[in-house]
């Protein structure tokens, strides 16, 4: 049996390289498989086999993850490629993406605002991100602002990230009172943890410190009742609301 045992894990490790190169991954995948055949194995299955056949969404999460743990520059060069070949507005916005994922905010900056062009001049959705680009660069007064004159134009945009962006960057402006009002919405009808997590950090910061513990109370009961891989989704902001709860 221990023999049958490398013998099988060895095999799966074969099939996976065959379906590596048949379907033009990166080389890298062919070393792990053939350097560690059983970890290797595990790995592709889920960063690559799995999500091909199109199990779930949670099984999807996970190999997008465990692909930008072997490779996390990949989007990032391939955007930077794209853009340099063709500056496309969906190029512009894809490397703005791809550096505001990687802590380059100042750097997606001028790629929205290179966007924001011809008929895409007042696209809600991008200006929406290079809001979120100005607040992560330390500039919440433009971020609001941008915000602002957003809504004005179009009072029906719609978009719980943006309000987020919002809310957050009225927080930063120092602006308590308007910034309890847009939380107190946002924690009832955002998807996910993190705008109660990002609230019950700010309650806290301000001394509301009741408020802020039962505000992650609540959320870390609601956390328990996830499916686990929707939990490993939000884990930043399930640690986040754990700290909450404990400081005194």
């Amino acid at each position: 049996m221990h023999f049958f045992g490398i013998g099988l894990h060895i095999i799966v490790a074969v099939l996976f390289g065959i379906h590596a190169v048949r379907t033009n991954q990166p080389l890298y995948w062919l070393f792990i498989l053939f350097l560690f055949p059983l970890l290797g194995s595990l790995v592709y299955g889920v960063a690559i086999w799995l999500p091909e056949m199109r199990q779930n969404r949670g099984v999807r999460k996970a190999g997008s993850k465990v692909r930008q743990l072997f490779d996390p520059t990949r989007e990032l060069r391939e955007a930077t490629h794209a853009t340099e070949l063709a500056p496309t507005v969906g190029n512009q916005v894809r490397l703005a993406n791809a550096l505001l994922e990687a802590g380059r905010a100042s750097e997606a900056v001028p790629h929205y605002q290179r966007a924001l062009s011809g008929q895409y001049a007042g696209d809600a959705d991008i200006q929406a991100r290079l809001a979120r680009a100005l607040l992560e660069c330390g500039r919440p007064a433009e971020a609001r602002d941008l915000l602002d004159r957003l809504i004005a134009a179009q009072p029906d945009f719609k978009s719980p990230t943006a309000h987020l962006t919002y809310a957050r960057a009225v927080a930063a402006c120092g602006d308590r009172e308007k910034a309890h009002e847009e939380f107190g919405v946002l924690v009832d009808y955002f998807p996910g943890l993190e705008a109660r997590a990002r609230y019950a950090t700010l309650l806290h910061e301000w001394g509301e410190t009741e408020r802020a513990r039962t505000l992650a109370a609540d959320s870390l009961r609601d956390a328990q009742r996830l499916p686990a891989h929707t939990r490993d989704g939000e884990s930043e902001w399930i640690a986040m609301l754990r700290k909450a709860d404990r400081v005194s």
